[in-house]
């Protein structure tokens, strides 16, 4: 499926979503090789999509959120199961299973979060965890600011060199470490005397990450702006927004 036929088929579906109550996610992989999505609910809402599967390339997939549902979902690359699900992935990987099951995703993930209220839902795209691929969230239908949150740049070709993750053989960077898990320190984790915003300032790393996404959360305390709220939406969460 072309890509121009794939934004006919999402546009078609976000229409007949449309006057449904349900929450939808659609996930959408527009990058050049598959992507396994993880899916981890926050405490008390339930697994969905079993918390993972495969989306090859140009392929789309759709969740119905429930309400009041809250989450995180990310996606994982270099993935490798067996007919059981067991395996591993290079960045992302959810405990060695296809399906994550309520599990998080290892670091650095590139993470999406998402809290659905009655009054109206809290969405961004975070850095905190560090990065492994570019992703973005688009609300459609929805009332209020409703803007785009993402992270479109490839941070991986910028990435610090005490930050890098890189593939077996050394080629290539695969991933960017959040500074808090390369270095461990309550300076950069927000933790300890830095636990609060007054203490806990950007440091030369997350400005990096800032830099290269503004609209990302590049460490705890990072300007709440990063934060978007919209109604009524439904989302179209994209991997590799820029291929």
């Amino acid at each position: 499926m072309h890509l121009r036929s794939i934004s006919v088929v999402l546009l078609l579906s976000l229409v007949a979503f449309h006057g449904v109550t349900s929450t939808t996610i659609m996930m959408v992989n527009k990058c050049t090789h598959p992507v396994w999505p993880g899916i981890q609910p926050g405490a008390g809402s339930p697994i969905l999509a079993r918390g993972g599967f495969k989306l090859p390339p140009k392929r789309a997939y759709t969740l119905f959120l429930p309400p009041a549902w809250s989450g995180r979902l990310w996606g994982r690359e270099g993935c490798a199961f067996d007919a059981s699900g067991r395996g591993k992935c290079s960045t992302g990987d959810c405990g060695g299973s296809l399906y994550c099951n309520g599990a998080g995703g290892a670091p650095p993930a590139t993470l999406a979060e998402i809290t659905l209220t009655a009054e109206q839902d809290f969405y961004d795209v975070s850095l905190v965890d560090g990065y492994n691929l570019p992703i973005a969230i688009t609300p459609f239908k929805g009332t209020g600011k409703c803007t785009y949150a993402g992270c479109v740049s490839d941070l991986n070709m910028m990435c610090p060199v005490g930050l890098q993750v890189r593939s077996h053989d050394k080629r290539r960077v695969v991933a960017c470490k959040s500074a808090c898990s390369a270095f461990n320190s309550p300076r950069f984790c927000c933790t300890g005397s830095y636990g609060n915003p007054q203490t806990c300032k950007p440091t030369a790393y997350s400005r990096i990450f800032k830099v290269a996404c503004p609209r990302a959360y590049s460490y705890a305390y990072d300007d709440p702006t990063s934060i978007a709220t919209c109604t009524g939406a439904s989302y179209m969460l994209t991997f590799c927004p820029h291929h």
